[in-house]
């Protein structure tokens, strides 16, 4: 996929993977290392660290998403964002996809400063620093893992479970093998994702199962519209006897003789035959009198008009405006959690700097 055709199907994804090779630019153009940059460089350009995002820097939570150790870093994850961003800014919608990369970039960094904040408390551990979008990606492969269980398509086209959870099985793995990776910030990305999806999949199966009964009810009125029935009074038929029997007759009548043959004919067979005759134009007579009559009787006296099926559809069905905010609700209320957890570890270091003191 071009450039051109990534900025039309996904922008924010665009605009993200512009960004953060934009600040990556100009930071080596300030000075700082592309492969080792120093921990002064880090801080400078908003990396993640415990006191001060903790303390009176909370927009730390945020500008860390967009910075990156190193060129490879860089790379890795510039690499995941198009891969997963293509796909889930068409099926989110740019705006949800945006609110979701944020949201999973601030819960994994509100996990990692958690997990630090509990070592130092225990002794086990000490202040460090992190940088990097990958629990924002996270976020997005996890949002992407339950939109393919509920089998919800980009296009037509259904996600592939197994090589979701190939992609993410592998930066779980890798960040738990090698040293230095924020796994607290990965696995806080994914969960945030994970809450934020299955909101946005409610929402879709609820207004999903109401577009297809508006569809079955518009399929019956297109049909009842064309369904029409014919009826004729039985003055518009001439009666069958005439019809045929007449015709019959007329033509048994006129009939020549036959020309005699060596078989001899005797009259009790003539007679015999015409009777059968006389009882088939008969039975024939009577079988068309009463269908006629069968007919007049069933159907409308009206003659030669159409008569519609009267039968009402039902009204097409609004889907309730709560599946649609619903994405929304869930991350308002993950905004309000992720405010109240700040505070309570802000608050806990605090009193553990005033006792210090």
């Amino acid at each position: 996929m071009t450039i051109q055709q990534l900025l039309k199907t996904a922008p924010v994804t665009t605009l993200l993977l512009a960004s953060f090779i934009g600040l990556f630019i100009m930071q080596i153009l300030t000075g700082v290392d592309a492969n080792n940059p120093s921990t002064e460089a880090l801080l400078k350009w908003g990396a993640n660290a415990l006191p001060f995002t903790m303390g009176d820097d909370p927009w730390r939570l945020i500008s860390s998403a967009f910075l990156h150790i190193g060129l490879m870093h860089l790379l890795f994850n510039g690499f995941a964002m198009y891969f997963f961003g293509q796909i889930a800014e068409p099926m989110f919608g740019s705006a949800k996809f945006l609110a979701l990369f944020l949201l999973a970039a601030i819960g994994g960094n509100l996990l990692n400063s958690y997990v630090t904040w509990q070592s130092i408390l225990d002794g086990t551990g000490q202040p460090g620093l992190s940088a990097g979008a990958s629990g924002g990606i996270m976020g997005i492969g996890a949002a992407l893992l339950i939109a393919a269980l509920f089998k919800i398509s980009v296009n037509g086209m259904v996600l592939n479970l197994k090589s979701l959870i190939f992609i993410m099985g592998i930066n779980l793995v890798y960040g738990f093998a090698v040293p230095g990776i924020d796994n607290a910030g990965h696995i806080g990305g994914a969960i945030t994702g994970l809450v934020i999806a299955l909101a946005f999949a409610i929402g879709y199966r609820q207004r999903l199962a109401v577009a297809i009964q508006n569809a079955a009810i518009q399929q019956q009125r297109t049909f009842n519209s064309y369904q029409t029935n014919y009826t004729y009074g039985a003055q518009d038929n001439p009666p069958y006897d005439s019809q045929y029997s007449g015709q019959y007759r007329e033509q048994h009548d006129n009939q020549s003789p036959y020309d005699p043959t060596p078989i001899d004919q005797s009259p009790h067979l003539d007679a015999h035959s015409i009777e059968q005759d006389t009882a088939v134009a008969n039975d024939e007579t009577n079988t068309a009198d009463i269908y006629a009559e069968s007919i007049t009787a069933n159907n409308s006296p009206l003659s030669n008009e159409a008569v519609h099926n009267s039968i009402e559809p039902e009204a097409l069905k609004k889907p309730s405006i709560i599946w649609q905010l619903l994405p929304w609700l869930t991350m308002l209320l993950i905004s309000i959690g992720f405010v109240w957890w700040w505070q309570d570890i802000h608050q806990q270091l605090l009193q553990v700097l005033k006792a210090i003191e």
